[in-house]
């Protein structure tokens, strides 16, 4: 049975707080990447000139690489190829607490052997490059301290403009951003009766009431506020747990006002990946639409949601214009992989097998496996290009269970 998807996905403070819940809507009905349903081109002998014609035989982990770009951009064979640089996130990405994700080391390494640019882009503020690079290192990844760029540096960056060196600050975080604080010539400090002229806040596991108190008092004494990133939640081993966006909110209930974000979805950290690493066309690489993916479209750069982490088909189907990537992956080792091109059919859009219709207000599935990647795909092309918001569609609960 066919049903809606008009219920909301709570991404607010609080159900009925100062920041308001995210609701599943669209409100535009074209996508930032794709063309509307009746401008994409079925396949034609005119295609030839803009679609270099590839082997038909299936592309491997260790096999021939090559790369087909459309005249709109749409990588459709060995992603990888098409760009300089990855810009990983790595919580769902990378690894899922103390276990790597399926296929991302090995994926990862054939990459650089091939002569693209890993970045490592973290929301997580908590730990110093260094040991994140010790830990990628101990998964089998050549990774340096470099290699990661993270809130907490960008954080710091932005303080500096704001604040003058030798500063007192207070730091609510980990070890992490205690360092980048420091390093960048500040005082920390950890109470607000020393008289910090700024709060600095980060993600920690240590983080409590005591220092979350702290940092509300010194900010309605008047201390500015800047914090590492909003991301409500964190994947672990055992399961979603609370984020830095949990731990914000809770100040920014007690004070009344929001901070200035460095973190993805933020332009900061994005201006410090290609800084730091010297790239030039990134893919960026995550597993949440509202960090990694609107942080990646808002900074003008091509973006694959990888299905290991937070995000979910109803997600993805739901994202609105700023929210939804260039490419949808089982995992990394899709990069090496013929990714499809989009056909327009009478009524939907079809992706290899599988294919999706509009019909009237309801969005079905005509042909293939309700759970491939490919009817995912589809029926995001479908619904995102619609005229008709979201929650005026019946979407077919198969596609997104």
């Amino acid at each position: 049975m066919a049903t809606s998807l008009s219920e909301s996905a709570p991404r607010g403070i609080a159900p009925n707080g100062p920041i308001a819940q995210r609701q599943i809507l669209i409100q535009q009905p074209v996508s930032v990447h794709a063309a509307p349903i009746a401008q994409i081109p079925a396949e034609s002998p005119s295609e030839s000139s803009r679609i270099v014609a590839v082997d038909q035989e299936e592309t491997s982990l260790t096999g021939p690489s090559r790369v087909v770009v459309s005249s709109r951009g749409v990588t459709v064979a060995n992603l990888v190829e098409g760009y300089d640089s990855l810009l990983l996130d790595l919580d769902g990405v990378v690894y899922l607490g103390s276990k790597a994700v399926d296929h991302a080391v090995e994926s990862i390494n054939l990459a650089q052997r091939q002569g693209v640019k890993i970045g490592y882009v973290t929301n997580n503020a908590s730990r110093r490059p260094e040991a994140i690079a010790q830990q990628l290192q101990g998964f089998g990844l050549s990774a340096l301290p470099n290699d990661v760029v993270g809130s907490a540096r960008a954080a710091v960056k932005m303080l500096a403009t704001r604040i003058p060196a030798g500063s007192k600050v207070l730091v609510v975080g980990g070890e992490g951003l205690i360092f980048e604080v420091r390093e960048a010539g500040f005082t920390v400090v950890d109470s607000a009766s020393e008289l910090p002229v700024a709060v600095i806040q980060g993600f920690s596991p240590e983080v409590g009431w005591r220092q979350l108190a702290e940092a509300s008092y010194a900010i309605q004494r008047g201390a500015i506020w800047i914090a590492t990133n909003q991301d409500w939640t964190i994947p672990r081993e055992d399961g979603i747990a609370p984020g830095n966006g949990t731990l914000v909110s809770a100040v920014h209930t007690a004070v009344g006002i929001l901070p200035d974000f460095a973190g993805k979805p933020f332009r900061p950290i994005f201006e410090s990946a290609i800084e730091q690493l010297g790239v030039k066309k990134p893919l960026m690489i995550g597993d949440r639409i509202d960090t990694d993916i609107k942080g990646g479209v808002g900074f003008g750069i091509d973006t694959a949601c990888v299905m290991t982490g937070i995000a979910t088909r109803k997600e993805l189907l739901a994202a609105k214009p700023d929210e939804r990537p260039t490419y949808i992956l089982g995992d990394l080792k899709e990069l090496f992989q013929d990714y499809p091109k989009p056909k327009i059919t009478r009524s939907g859009v079809k992706f290899g097998r599988e294919e999706v219709q509009l019909i009237g207000t309801k969005v079905l599935l005509v042909s293939g496996d309700p759970r491939s990647l490919n009817a995912l795909r589809a029926a995001c092309q479908v619904i995102w290009n619609s005229p008709i918001p979201i929650y005026g569609l019946d979407v077919e609960a198969a596609l997104y269970e």
